[in-house]
């Protein structure tokens, strides 16, 4: 090619103005695509505040904007005259690739987003999920994080918990605590029952509707047993456990009732001695 000054002036003559106004008109595609694209983001995020959970709808607006400047880039390029049947192609090779290599993240991301929109739990509620037990203090795109009763911090990929039984422990707003005790056969069960019911009543914490139950559940090896069961609001379970299982032993020691130690009888059988 002659890059002579003629031949390049001639160029710049004849080429020159197209090369121009492609130049502009992408750069107002790229400039008009970019506001609408921020208009359109701004918008979604008005109608969905407060209707979504904040870390889903930040990620959800993330991706349209991302989206929607990918298809203004593409749009500008082709302003300047730029194949981009190749681009899209690269594109789309290289999310493949992407997506393969992030197989396990995208799975806890759909997790996710099921967890926040089917809400199976909240935040503050009391789960078991994938045979660990916590307080729920968030609920990511990626995992759920429980706070243990001994307080460790417990991070929960979100494939595992959907793949898993998620049982939601205070989900009804009230929870059962449940306690073994033992009395002993020579002593008088209906009062026994009532000493318990007593404490059980006693107590501000424990329910009265669903009211408390205590009933015979098994005749032991040395021991009438009963089941103890108050209602309580799941804050309260921990201390009206405790608490009633001290409460009970002590009123049971006060009535002459009698908690007996397991026990068992051994009977010696001597045989006579032969002359």
């Amino acid at each position: 090619m002659d890059l002579s000054p003629e031949n390049i002036i001639n160029w710049v003559t004849t080429n020159g103005p197209d090369y121009v106004i492609k130049i502009v008109t992408a750069l107002l595609v790229w400039w008009i695509g970019k506001w609408v694209a921020k208009k359109i983001r701004d918008f979604l995020e008005k109608r969905t505040a407060g209707k979504m959970d904040p870390s889903l709808q930040r990620f959800m607006l993330s991706l349209v904007y991302g989206l929607l400047i990918a298809v203004v880039l593409i749009a500008a390029l082709e302003r300047l005259g730029v194949k981009t049947t190749g681009l899209i192609a690269i594109l789309g090779a290289a999310g493949l690739a992407i997506g393969m290599a992030l197989q396990g993240s995208l799975g806890n991301f759909a997790s996710g987003v099921l967890i926040i929109f089917f809400k199976p739990y909240k935040i503050g509620d009391l789960v078991d999920i994938a045979g660990q037990v916590g307080v729920v203090e968030s609920i990511e795109i990626f995992n759920t994080t429980l706070a243990s009763p001994d307080n460790k911090t417990i991070i929960i990929p979100n494939g595992k918990v959907t793949s898993d039984v998620i049982t939601n422990i205070s989900g009804k707003g009230q929870i059962r605590v449940d306690i073994e005790v033992g009395v002993g056969y020579g002593d008088d069960l209906n009062k026994a029952k009532n000493v318990m019911l007593d404490v059980l009543k006693a107590d501000s914490r424990v329910l009265s509707d669903p009211a408390p139950t205590v009933a015979v559940s098994n005749l032991g090896g040395s021991s009438v047993d009963f089941v103890v069961r108050p209602w309580c609001h799941p804050d309260h379970y921990w201390d009206v456990r405790f608490d009633s299982i001290k409460n009970v032993k002590e009123a049971l020691d006060k009535n002459g009732i009698s908690i007996p130690y397991p026990q068992q009888e051994v009977y010696v059988k001597e045989l006579a001695r032969s002359a």
